[in-house]
């Protein structure tokens, strides 16, 4: 978390729901703006205690997206008290990718032509 931004949760109000996985990067569009997580993957982790998870809202323009002020680094737990609907998914192996479909409800599905590997 960077100190000057302002999350849509202090530390305070975070419940534990997810806890010990590990660390991710997240996007502010989730944690400032408070929009929900539409795009998960998991890729090799950067560093020790680094999941490999990436949290997006599948809303980020490339522009955005490379903007490294648009992200920070959060304890996994974090990210699912923002949505617990991506709780079901973290045990998935690195190379995992899922988004939400809107046909399917906007629940979650696999997203198996999505390379991990071109993220990092």
């Amino acid at each position: 978390m960077i100190p000057n931004k302002k999350y849509r949760f202090s530390e305070d109000q975070i419940k534990p729901l997810a806890l010990g996985r590990g660390s991710c990067f997240a996007s502010d569009m989730i944690t400032v703006e408070a929009f929900k997580v539409g795009f998960l993957y998991r890729q090799e982790s950067d560093f020790e205690g680094d999941s490999g998870w990436r949290f997006l809202t599948g809303f980020e323009s490339d522009q955005y997206m490379d903007d490294g002020k648009n992200f920070a680094l959060f304890d996994i737990n974090w990210i699912v008290n923002c949505d617990p609907e991506i709780l079901p998914y973290l045990d998935e192996p690195v190379g995992s990718a899922f988004g939400r479909d809107p046909s399917q409800g906007n629940k979650f599905v696999e997203v198996k032509d999505f390379d991990t590997k071109d993220e990092e």
